[in-house]
């Protein structure tokens, strides 16, 4: 069967606290100058980077052959966390020390990718401290989180939010379980703080199958929703177009480059929109970029350390 998400390296849970716009083509926020990117033709490509081990600018070094245009449209910061503080038995967003330099380091971390066209997106995953996204005890908590999560995206000048219900071990420190109306809020909540930006959807997890309450679906509220099943198809079980939808998802480096290529592929000849890639390094991974570039726009890539 296939490898079950992430073959994730995480730093210990460390005492380090956490605590503009980018729709569909536009330029970056926080006063970044954004250069013109050549265009391309194709689905959005992303990438997730571990920076527990690995820079982010990793994703801005990969280009086109032909026509210059970026590999990568949408970069993801791996991962901030989504912790439980017993005192005030509340959620709290909380980055660790990696996190926190790549975001206290925006200017020649964050604000070089978006100067190339590169959205720029903060994962959000569990910590193993019984909080979650799905278990909100009230409206009020879940708005109260998202407000977190807006308030560091526009602190950091960053594009945007994606969910991953990993980790969370429900039931820890005296939470509750997953409920029905807890995502719906949270997602609810963040949209309106956001309307402009990014909110993308890691499809695991319980948060991702309890997207409708009270006559309110939040389906729509996502930009994008991705398979978590590196070397798999599966398309997401969300009511977004295709054009928003990535059913392939790869690890670069790990994933056989039949495979990616033929993920890649699939992409096109069925008319999905997004393709999501995992674990970009520090390495030149222009043979495994290749592999699924040549296929959704038709060039090779180009490596630039």
């Amino acid at each position: 069967m296939f490898t079950l998400v992430r073959s994730r390296v995480r730093t210990a849970v460390l005492a380090l606290s956490a605590v503009t716009a980018l729709a569909f083509g536009a330029t970056a926020t926080s006063g970044a100058a954004a250069a013109p990117a050549p265009t391309k033709q194709g689905p959005t490509s992303v990438a997730y980077v571990e920076v527990n081990n690995n820079s982010m600018l990793n994703v801005g070094k990969y280009t086109l052959a032909n026509g210059g245009g970026n590999v990568f449209d949408v970069a993801v910061i791996f991962a901030a966390n989504i912790n439980y503080d017993t005192g005030t038995k509340a959620a709290t967003l909380y980055f660790n020390e990696n996190v926190q330099r790549v975001l206290d380091n925006a200017a020649t971390q964050i604000r070089p990718l978006q100067q190339k066209g590169i959205r720029v997106v903060l994962s959000v995953l569990g910590n193993h401290q019984g909080a979650g996204f799905a278990n909100f005890p009230s409206q009020q908590a879940a708005s109260a989180f998202a407000k977190q999560l807006s308030d560091a995206v526009a602190k950091y000048g960053l594009d945007g939010i994606d969910f991953d219900d990993e980790y969370a071990e429900y039931g820890n420190n005296g939470t509750g379980q997953p409920n029905a109306s807890s995502f719906v809020y949270l997602v609810s909540a963040l949209r309106a703080n956001m309307p402009d930006k990014i909110i993308s959807l890691y499809n695991i997890g319980p948060a991702a199958s309890r997207l409708s309450y009270g006559g309110v679906d939040v389906s729509s509220k996502f930009d994008y929703a991705w398979n978590p099943y590196y070397g798999s198809w599966q398309v997401p079980g969300i009511a977004l177009p295709k054009s928003k939808l990535s059913p392939a998802a790869v690890e670069i480096g790990r994933t056989s480059q039949s495979t990616v290529a033929g993920l890649a592929r699939r992409t096109v000849s069925e008319g999905y929109g997004v393709y999501l890639t995992y674990n970009l390094d520090g390495a030149d991974r222009s043979a495994d970029v290749s592999a699924f570039t040549r296929e959704l726009y038709g060039s090779a890539a180009v490596y630039a350390p």
